[in-house]
């Protein structure tokens, strides 16, 4: 088994990896940006720490694209869902852990691991029902899944779809369907 700094360390590292690897490929016109009014860039910039302690004051911050949204929330929620399995794996390989929790912990591990599959799978169904639908983004939480589309166009009769198709992945709950728009 694992340790939990080994299992934090990889899990860093790899979102470190993607991170990387998702800036270099990105388009550069997509990214976010300071836009400190300044338009030569070979003007010296000083800085008074005595006014700012130490923080950074931005003042205008440009709207990243819905795909890096989605990227960053993805990530966001893998990292949030590792952190819960490490401590629900810390406590099966507990040696002073009863066995009814340990076989809580493996419980909560095999849900959160189902639920994943999930999302997985009803993202990529939703994609393959029509090309209008640039991204989509499953969220399940207790009681709720949400799905955030980008699309230009959301008719009521796809969002019926798509929420019969979390209701047939999920069972009877209940189902919030956003609509981002394109090109924003």
């Amino acid at each position: 088994m694992l340790k939990k700094q080994t299992i934090w360390l990889l899990t860093m590292l790899s979102l470190m990896i993607v991170l990387s690897v998702y800036y270099i490929l990105s388009d550069k016109e997509d990214l976010a940006y300071i836009d400190t009014g300044q338009t030569d860039v070979d003007d010296s910039i000083t800085t008074d720490s005595t006014e700012t302690d130490g923080l950074a004051e931005v003042s205008d911050i440009r709207n990243i694209g819905k795909d890096e949204l989605f990227a960053t929330m993805r990530l966001k929620l893998q990292d949030e869902r590792s952190m819960k399995k490490s401590t629900y794996e810390d406590i099966v390989a507990s040696k002073d852990a009863s066995i009814a929790e340990k076989n809580e912990a493996r419980d909560h591990i095999h849900n959160i691991q189902e639920s994943e599959t999930k999302e997985d799978i009803l993202q990529n169904n939703i994609l393959a029902v029509t090309s209008d639908y640039e991204d989509v983004l499953v969220r399940s939480e207790e009681d709720i899944v949400h799905v955030h589309v980008i699309t230009n166009e959301l008719s009521n009769e796809q969002v019926v779809h798509i929420m019969q198709m979390v209701r047939d992945e999920f069972g009877d709950i209940r189902v919030d369907v956003n609509e981002q728009p394109m090109g924003e």
